[in-house]
């Protein structure tokens, strides 16, 4: 029987015996600060074809549980209790029976599948290396199994594919790629580890109909560790929350969903915004009313940008884009991957050109202003990136990473820049002893406070968010959104928020864009476009986002799925396909969501 022969014999595993176990679990690491007690002997199982959440905010434990069954844990860790993958105890395996176990009996979905693909190396080349390692087929014949490994995780082309690399991939095609590699050794149980949290809704919702079709198919287990509740209920069975270390509540995903028990799950939940109840949630204010300005703070007029590739015509990444953003204002920008979002971002700040239209920042024209006034205009900008651990110098202490605005642009001395800075804290609430502290010190949450505090260094005028909240916690998420509310209503800032989430849009947003492939199928007010949507796209989008109802996700599940069918075959097989936009490929794009608008304080 080959790997892929998907038949009755191979998916009669015995459904009574757990294909991953682990047993009274503790990991503690040594460090030279003393021993951190990472996991406090939890126990918990996965049966086949099960779909077992772990749940809880970051440095719960979630991941380094997940490391213990596939021993990949660091030499300082010390590892007690028992942990076994089908019928095997990790822990009395040499690294020949490790390297055995890794692909045949587990396997592992990475969260960033750019890092978890080498980029020097082809799709095939990465495919082939598993079948190969396990001796299951060689040359031609492992080339044709991951072409079909290619095919039945629903990417078009895969003979074209395998010959392609990473970077020429979108995010959700190098998910799915990563989703083949872990299923081309038919393993009892698939570890994945925050599998969709970079993607787009529509992506994030084709690999999860992935994932649970695949675990049908071929009756294997997931061990799923995310902190998106909408994607829980949309494919746990059962749910397993961590705190510190433990497992405080264990149950069904109807059980912990719809009625938690302990308080730290009750907070879990009620941190997650949804989608449909609009602003005024998790506790921050309603966005205020915008009061009429003689001019916006951003105006797009026939906005086009073309990224240039050698020996083939120019791609247009945007075109013909045209809206406003007022003074005061919130306008939410969303779309899939690829839609052209952290594009216009980029050219709102004027970090690329436009190839034809006008951008004007509180009515001037990038176009017509010189290096100086361009300079000086951007003193009246802020921006907060995606990744505050990126974003942010490691070399430099929090203190300083907040003033550097203020010391491109020679505003202030060292007195008033270190009072400014100690307001700033104030405002994000973070205390003022982080001053001296640097990034790596700190926790996601706070290190996304400190980038919305040097965005807000100068009193800006206008702010551009990418995706200011996509990596972190549920609860985090809530406390920054709580806090942007709080501070967007103290400083009047307008704002150009990017985003995939929904949700987060509904929440924070006076007014919504709607891009595909570049263009704007949809715009107006937030409550219009988001509970009324006219476009098939806007709808497509709103059925693809996953709240944290079991039942409701299931009705919002098949909704979709008959949306889609609705929509005709045609677009159906689009939207699954998904062909590859082009900027992910072309040389000085950033890529993804995930791109940056590097090179925006140098000015």
């Amino acid at each position: 029987m080959t790997t892929l022969d998907i038949t009755s014999s191979e998916t009669a595993r015995s459904t009574g015996d757990a294909v991953l176990s682990f047993e009274d679990l503790g990991v503690t690491f040594r460090t030279e600060f003393g021993d951190v007690h990472a996991v406090k002997g939890i126990s918990l199982e996965v049966r086949p074809g099960e779909v077992v959440a772990l749940v809880g905010e970051s440095g719960s434990g979630k991941s380094v549980t997940s490391m213990t069954a596939l021993g990949l844990l660091p030499s300082n860790a010390r590892v007690s209790g028992v942990v076994r993958v089908g019928d095997q105890v990790v822990g009395e395996l040499d690294g020949a029976g490790l390297r055995r176990m890794r692909g045949n009996d587990v396997a592992m979905v990475f969260q960033e599948p750019m890092t978890a693909l080498n980029p020097v190396l082809t799709i095939g080349d990465q495919l082939t290396e598993a079948l190969q390692l396990h001796g299951i087929a060689y040359g031609k014949q492992a080339m044709a199994r991951a072409a079909e490994l290619l095919r039945m995780v629903g990417i078009p082309e895969p003979e074209r594919r395998l010959k392609q690399y990473p970077h020429e991939l979108s995010g959700g095609q190098r998910q799915r790629v990563v989703i083949a590699m872990a299923i081309s050794c038919d393993p009892k149980v698939i570890i994945a580890d925050e599998p969709t949290t970079a993607l787009d809704v529509t992506v994030q919702a084709d690999i999860l109909d992935l994932l649970r079709s695949l675990k049908d198919k071929l009756n294997t287990g997931i061990l799923l560790i995310t902190h998106n509740m909408g994607v829980v209920a949309d494919m746990a069975d059962r749910v397993a929350v961590m705190l510190k270390g433990e497992l405080v509540e264990t149950g069904t995903a109807e059980q912990v969903l719809t009625n938690p028990q302990h308080e730290y799950t009750k907070r879990l939940l009620a941190a997650v915004p949804h989608l449909g109840v609009g602003p005024g949630q998790l506790g921050g204010v309603e966005p205020a009313e915008v009061k009429p300005a003689p001019v916006p703070a951003l105006e797009l007029s026939n906005l086009v940008i073309e990224y240039h590739r050698l020996g083939r015509p120019p791609f247009r990444a945007v075109d013909d884009v045209s809206f406003t953003v007022a003074q005061g204002e919130i306008v939410g920008l969303v779309g899939e991957s690829g839609s052209g979002k952290s594009t216009i971002g980029k050219c709102a700040l004027g970090l690329i050109p436009a190839a034809s239209g006008s951008v004007k920042i509180l009515d001037q024209d990038y176009g017509t202003l010189s290096r100086k006034q361009l300079k000086e205009l951007r003193k009246r900008i802020g921006v907060v990136f995606q990744d505050p651990a990126a974003s942010l110098n490691p070399r430099f202490p929090v203190g300083e990473a907040i003033a550097e605005p203020l010391v491109v642009h020679k505003v202030g001395d060292a007195a008033s820049r270190r009072d400014r800075v100690y307001e700033l804290l104030d405002a994000v609430e973070l205390p003022r002893s982080y001053y001296n502290r640097y990034p790596h010190e700190l926790s996601g949450g706070q290190r996304q406070r400190v980038s919305i505090a040097r965005a807000l260094t100068l009193e800006p005028e206008l702010l551009v968010a990418d995706e200011p909240t996509s990596a972190l916690d549920v609860s985090v998420q809530a406390a920054v959104l709580e806090m942007f509310t709080s501070l967007q209503e103290r400083y009047r800032f307008a704002c150009l928020f990017v985003s995939h989430d929904l949700a987060v849009i509904d929440l924070l947003a006076h007014k919504v864009v709607v891009l595909q492939d570049g263009r704007v199928v949809e715009q107006g007010p937030r409550e219009e476009v988001l509970h009324h949507p006219r476009e098939e796209y806007t709808k497509r989008l709103l059925a693809a986002a996953p709240v944290p109802d079991p039942g409701e996700q299931r009705r919002r599940r098949e909704d979709r799925h008959r949306l889609l069918a609705e929509l005709g075959d045609e677009i159906a097989e689009l939207h699954v396909d998904e062909e590859t936009p082009a900027p992910r490929a072309v040389p000085g794009s950033q890529g993804d969501n995930a791109s940056r608008f590097g090179g925006f304080f140098g000015g």
